[in-house]
């Protein structure tokens, strides 16, 4: 949020240039790629100081690289997207840019936010092909955030790849249905409320 800030309000023109096309080119990244990296930099990195290797831990920071593109892109065209009267406004009443800023045009935005955040947990809820690379594919509950475990897109895929558990994967993929529908469900509510308030 702090990025998508910086980028609609304090960023200057030249170092714009280069940081927008490169949050564009993170969010276009494909999940596998992004897997890939994780396998090969976060789960040694872990292994080594931590004893951890293919982790939640490892896969809760490949997810948030993940999302995190997605989430400044859609904040900073939501901050732009406030009427230039509110910031105006703001400095016309003797407050400072900071204040404008954090207190005027950044609660008048907090819908397109919310909507950015939910299109990301969106993205995530069933990704499947990073996970597999640093999650694992253990199917066991983990103890710790150093724990391997098995998300429930990765055990639909597992079980529809080997074909024998065919009523098991579309049992999982209803529930992966009513989670996505839930959390829609939820940001819509959320929505209502912010718009309210």
């Amino acid at each position: 949020l702090l990025t998508a800030v910086f980028l609609a309000r304090y960023c200057p023109a030249g170092i714009y240039k280069v940081v927008k096309p490169g949050v564009e080119l993170l969010a276009g990244i494909p999940s596998v790629v992004y897997g890939f990296f994780g396998m090969v930099v976060i789960v040694p990195f872990i292994r080594n100081n931590f004893g951890g290797g293919n982790s939640i831990l490892a896969a809760s920071i490949l997810l948030g690289m993940m999302i995190l593109p997605t989430i400044i892109s859609q904040s900073e065209a939501s901050i732009r997207a406030v009427p230039e009267s509110y910031y105006e406004g703001s400095l016309a009443l003797g407050a400072t840019h900071e204040r404008s800023v954090f207190c005027a045009v950044l609660p008048a935005a907090k819908s397109g936010i919310l909507a950015g955040i939910i299109l990301a947990i969106g993205r995530i809820v069933g990704e499947t092909a990073a996970l597999i690379y640093t999650a694992g594919t253990v199917a066991q509950v983990p103890t710790s955030v150093f724990g391997s475990g098995r998300t429930l897109a990765v055990h639909m895929y597992n079980l529809s790849s080997e074909g024998l558990y065919m009523d098991q994967a579309y049992a999982t993929a209803v529930i992966l249905l009513v989670l996505v529908v839930g959390i829609n469900a939820l940001s819509s509510v959320i929505a209502r409320k912010l718009t309210k308030a």
